[in-house]
Order: structure tokens, then sequence, then C-alpha cells
């Protein structure tokens, strides 16, 4: 155990999974640089907004450490999203030499001997706020708000975070995700009026994934994306088909995709299949690698764990939310080598499990704060190289997601019914984060699903698109899962890029081979199309990062590359332009 600058033993950088490469037996140069800026200003409230795996427990346990050293508090209140999660935050705080009781009930009225505090969920806050508010004013209280983003997941719940923790002496609000879809104002966040009259949450120490991803401290994500053939019967006994992110209406997306999500179908097989292959792969350098399924609700997740049963002859672990021993659960998982656990989608922000390199996104919740959320679980670096892979239905949102992955968003009101970004503000966050409800079984019976196919689509990473797609099986998908599982980010890139490469050589080797032999050489029109198409989505995602408009992008191309207009350049052309976006993506101008 180290010491702190302060004194007294400390953590691990990432506590409580181990220090990414090169962080051990000192603090990650954000958390120092966020303690500076907090014990220079010692303000009441600071709010700090730093990526999943970044080590936002260390970073506040050190702060409390402080603040107990200098007398400036003499108790703790922890407020988490979970239950699992306030046992997590006392076992940190048991590391550091501060003891909290996560077993506290209201029932109790005050913690036990021994205890310098509390560690709670905002539910139990909210039931009860003047039990809280006597025991913050009975002393120089910091209050820790873990994943501060819930105390607007209800206007009660708002209301008793504001009225129990209103007199502490301090309060350290931490989230790791964009804040919520919807406009409840969070208790003790500050917001500050933009250009536009839009009040936005305003963040006194701001840590991104991008930052992150440069400094070693998280994991680079491939999202593998699988599309395939979908048939359905309306409530209206109309069949319908439609593939898997064609450009449809957003109904037929939405049918198609709990089409492919059906357990009974063959896509979800599929891809729970493909994934093992891949944990197979990442488990060649990094032994004890798991994977977590995602489910939409508990039918599901059991489905989910009996074809995973069938697929590697070993029981997953199943995590569902009535469950008294989920969080046991979660824990022998942890600690375990075993491959695969399944979850109901709810549990994604609660789980956290240091090992986890693989994931299937099978729940149809596409809000941006569930999606980080979600991809949270696995970003987590252990040691330099190790990589994520998300498998995902080929769907629009999921895609524009996973492209804006590094995008980092406050929390707006006072905004209209759709947000710059394009997403609704709708309820689906709150639907996301608690158990299912009969609505979700009444929406089961809207449609019937009667058939599913699965084809591998393409890779998405750093904002680019790789693979002209492939049969499940096929060469082409094998290119991708087969990919070694300890790479850091630039390595991860090129080797995209050069499976990419080889696809399209066997593509033109396969035309060449069923041509006539003296005939001219043939245009692969296809093989244009899917160059043009990759280079218009890596231009759109170059825009949203460097704010520089498409049609600059694509003559800044063409100034440094050379060859005519998209619509007239040829594969090479095509290619070299492509080549210089991934530059750009990785730092080389």
């Amino acid at each position: 155990m180290t010491e702190t600058l302060f004194g007294g033993p400390s953590l691990p950088p990432a506590y409580p999974e181990r220090a990414a490469w090169g962080t051990a037996q000192k603090l990650r140069a954000w958390q120092s640089e966020a303690m500076a800026r907090y014990f220079s200003a010692n303000p009441r409230d600071f709010l700090a907004v730093a990526t999943p795996g970044a080590g936002k427990t260390t970073f506040a346990l050190h702060i409390a450490k402080t603040l107990l050293a200098r007398g400036t508090i003499n108790r703790i209140t922890v407020v988490t999203p979970t239950d699992h999660l306030k046992r997590q935050w006392a076992d940190a705080a048991a590391r550091v030499g501060i003891s909290i009781d996560p077993n506290f009930k209201n029932a109790d009225g005050r913690h036990g001997k021994g205890f310098i505090g509390v560690a709670v969920t905002y539910a139990q806050v909210a039931s009860k706020p003047m039990l809280h508010r006597a025991k913050t004013e009975a002393a120089r209280t910091l209050v820790i708000l873990d994943e501060i983003h819930h105390g607007g997941d209800a206007l009660s719940w708002g209301d008793g975070i504001r009225e129990a923790f209103d007199p502490a002496a301090r309060r350290l609000a931490l989230t790791g995700t964009p804040f919520r879809s919807d406009t409840a104002a969070i208790p003790f966040v500050e917001y500050v009026e933009d250009r536009e009259g839009i009040r936005r949450s305003r963040a006194d120490y701001t840590y991104g994934y991008g930052e992150a991803l440069k400094d070693h401290v998280v994991r680079p994500v491939m999202f593998m994306a699988y599309s395939g053939q979908m048939r359905w019967r309306t409530s209206a006994g109309e069949e319908m088909a439609a593939t898997l992110g064609a450009p449809v209406t957003k109904d037929i997306t939405s049918q198609a995709w709990r089409t492919a999500l059906n357990p009974a179908g063959e896509w979800i097989p599929a891809v729970l299949a493909a994934a093992d292959k891949r944990l197979a792969e990442v488990r060649r350098a990094v032994p004890d690698a798991g994977g977590l399924v995602i489910a939409t609700d508990h039918d599901d997740a059991r489905a989910y764990a009996g074809q995973l049963k069938k697929i590697t002859g070993q029981s997953p672990t199943v995590i569902l939310s009535d469950d008294a021993k989920a969080s046991s659960k979660i824990e022998a998982f942890s600690a375990g080598d075993k491959r695969w656990m399944v979850a109901v989608r709810m549990v994604s922000e609660g789980v956290d499990v240091p090992r986890l390199a693989v994931g299937v996104y099978a729940t149809s919740t596409a809000t941006p704060l569930f999606f980080a959320q979600a991809v949270g679980r696995f970003v987590r670096a252990r040691k330099r190289g190790e990589t994520a892979s998300v498998f995902l239905p080929s769907v629009p949102n999921l895609m524009a997601l996973a492209n804006q992955l590094e995008v980092e968003r406050d929390h707006a009101l006072d905004r209209p019914d759709k947000d710059p970004d394009g997403f609704q503000n709708d309820d689906e966050m709150d639907q996301a984060n608690r158990e299912e409800k009969a609505s979700d079984t009444l929406e089961k019976y809207k449609f019937e699903a009667l058939e599913s196919q699965a084809t591998f689509d393409r890779v998405l990473f750093d904002g680019g698109e790789f693979g002209t797609g492939g049969e499940i099986g096929s060469d082409d998908e094998q290119d991708f899962l087969g990919i070694p599982g300890l790479l850091d980010a630039e390595q991860v890139g090129v080797l995209l890029r050069q499976r990419q490469s080889d696809q399209q050589s066997r593509r033109r080797r396969k035309t060449a081979a069923t041509a006539e032999p003296d005939a001219p050489a043939v245009v692969d029109h296809r093989l244009l199309m899917d160059l043009r198409h990759e280079l218009a989505k890596n231009v759109s995602a170059w825009s949203a990062r460097s704010g520089m408009p498409h049609g600059m992008v694509h003559s800044e191309l063409r100034r440094i590359c050379g060859g005519p207009a998209v619509a007239q350049a040829d594969e090479s052309q095509l290619q070299h332009r492509l080549k210089k976006l991934q530059d750009w993506f990785l730092g080389r101008k």
C-alpha cells in the first residue's frame, strides 16, 4: 500500500481495479491535477466528471482522507445508485483506514460504533430525507454523491437529496457518463447559461474518454456490428421483413431490432457464438478475460444464458435485479476466471468487474447515457495493451453512439424536444435503469418475431469503419474476431486497416477469377461504393471531432492527396484519402 502526500495509507489509482500500465504506486496525472484544483479552491461543492475506469473512487477517498486529517470534516456519507456499489465503496474506504457502514438502514437511526460514516442509496435518502438531514447536521459531514446524475431520477429523489444534504460541510459530486437525457435539474450541480440561453451543467474538473485513452488509462474499444435479415408479424397480422440497419422508418428499425434480440431466432445465438470466439482469442493473451451480455429483461437473460451454456459447455453467471445474492455473484465472478456473465440492462452501471473485455449489447435501450454506462463496463484498463470488444446490432442510433464515444456532453436544461445531438429526450433512461414493468411485457405482444439471421457487418473504431461485411464463419468475419487481445490503440488502428485491405484484395481476386481471360479489367462498382461509403463515414466522424464542415474536409483531402471529386475517384485515390484520414485520427498530420 502506498503513502499519500498527506500521510496515511493510499489506494492504487484505479481501485478496486489494478492500476493501468505505468501508473502503479502513484496517483494518475488527472487525479493529482483535480486534487490540486480542489484544495486550491476549498469549495463547498465540487463536481468531477471522469470517464468510467479513470479512478474516481481513489480520487474521492484521497480528498476524504485529507479533509479528515485536516479536521475539516469528521463524518462521511457516500450516496450510490445501487446496494452493490455501497459495499464497493465501503471496501475501498477500508483500504485507506476509513470505516464506512454499507449496511446502515433508515430504521437503524444511527450507524454502528466504530464507523465514521455510512454508504446509502439515492432511494434510501429520498425515502427519509429528514433522518439523513439530522445526521448531516450532527457533524461536519462530507457527502460523496457517486454518479450524481441519479439525483434527477425523480422529482422526489432530487428534493429528498437536496433536503438531506443542504447542511453538509462539503459535497463532492462524481459522474462517469454524459448527463441525463431529460431536463430534470440535478441537486448541487451548477448550471450556466450558454450563448443560446440554454442552462448547461458546469463541471469543476473533466477527464474524458479521449484523454484517458491517450494516457493508457482506459482500453480502446472495437465495436463489432452485426446485421442480417429479420421477419416478423405485426399486431395487425401483416408479415414484415427488413435488413437490420437498412435505411427504413424508425418503427421498422425498432421491430427489426427486437426481432434480432428474440432468443428463439438465429441472430442472437450466432452473435453470442461470435462473441465467444472473440473472447477465446482475447484469453490467449489475457487468461482471465471475461464477457458480459446485457439483456433487456429477466426472461431474455435466462434464455441467453442457456444459449451460452450450449456454446461454451459452461453455465454463465446470471445477475437478476430481484436476486438477493446479486452482489456476491458479481464479486465471485470478478475474483474468478469464468467466461461469461449475463445481466439485465439495469445492472450495467453497478457491475464493476475489471476483467470484462468482451460485451454483447443485447438490449433495445439506446439513450446516450445508458450506452455510455454499458460501454463503461469494458474500458477499465489493468495493463497497457488490453483491448475491449463490444458486439451490437447494426442499427443507426447505436452506430452513431459508437462513433461518438469520445464526445463529451454536459447536462442541459431548457432544451427543445430534440437536443443538438439528435437524441430524443424521453423516459427511456429511467426504464433502462429500473426493473422491467408490465408495459415491457405488453410491448412484447405487439408483434411476433418469426425469423432472424445474422451476418457480419463491420467494425467501428476511433470514428472509422472497417470491413466489407461477410457471412457468419467467413474469412471476412474471422479476420476481425481473431485480432490479438493485447494491442494499444494505434496498433489496433493499423491492424484494422490491414485486415480491411486484405478483404478488398480477396474481393478483387475473386472478381478477376470470374472474368473472361482476354476481357478488359472491369471496375468493381460494389467495391467503389463500399469505399465511398467508408470515406463518407470517416469524413463525418472527423467533422464531428474537429468542427470542420464536411465539404471542407473533402476539399482538404483532395488538396493533399490529389485526384478528382469522390464520385469520379478510383479505388487507389479513395484508399489514399482513407489512409490520410486515419493518420489524422491518430494525430499524424
